[in-house]
């Protein structure tokens, strides 16, 4: 006698739904593992860089030095370095730096640290800053300001020879054209 080897009863309709959720989990894996192997070969390019803009070396710390030093500034230092490092880099201290206030020198860097060299009291420098008189200054004292041109300058003093003078500094924005970028640098320098 011949057994015949007989299929679970309604084998056709698993077979429907079944084949098609297998050929789907299928998909999935092999699109994540043809991802993987893409994104090894492709390399990574560096973002384009705008004509006459340089960007500082990517490696090391960039660190703010501020305060009683000859060149307070951005300096790019190796990882490792000391804050007696950072302050050389700005040209060490200046005579009117308070040795009794200094940063801790032997400090560790991090990276967008800023090192702040105190001041001693009294002392010329700071955050004294000489104001320039939209009234009163010339074209050349005008074009020292920054956010300035000497054509703006030029401008300024029209303006002010023609009708009076200013009555406030916002009319450099307002009447004369200034961009509010130039603006915000400039206010600081200025007064009527």
């Amino acid at each position: 006698m011949r057994n015949r080897v007989r299929l679970i009863p309604g084998w056709k309709g698993l077979l429907a739904l079944g084949l098609p959720v297998l050929i789907a989990i299928g998909a999935v894996v092999g699109a994540y593992f043809y991802s993987l192997s893409a994104s090894a070969a492709t390399p990574h390019l560096p973002a384009p860089v705008a004509p006459g803009l340089e960007l500082p070396p990517p490696s090391g710390l960039l660190v703010d030095v501020v305060g009683a030093v000859a060149r307070p500034g951005l300096y790019r230092l190796p990882r490792g370095d000391r804050v007696y490092d950072a302050i050389a880099a700005a040209g060490g201290l200046t005579g009117y730096a308070d040795s009794t206030r200094l940063p801790n020198l032997a400090g560790r860097l991090t990276d967008g640290e800023q090192i702040k060299v105190p001041l001693v009291k009294g002392a010329p420098g700071g955050t004294v800053i000489n104001r320039t008189s939209l009234n009163t200054a010339t074209v050349e004292e005008l074009a020292l300001v920054p956010g300035f041109t000497e054509a703006f300058a030029e401008e300024v003093v029209d303006y002010r020879t023609n009708f009076g003078g200013f009555q406030a500094t916002s009319e450099l924005v307002d009447v004369l054209g200034m961009s509010e970028a130039d603006f915000v640098i400039a206010r600081r320098y200025l007064t009527l």
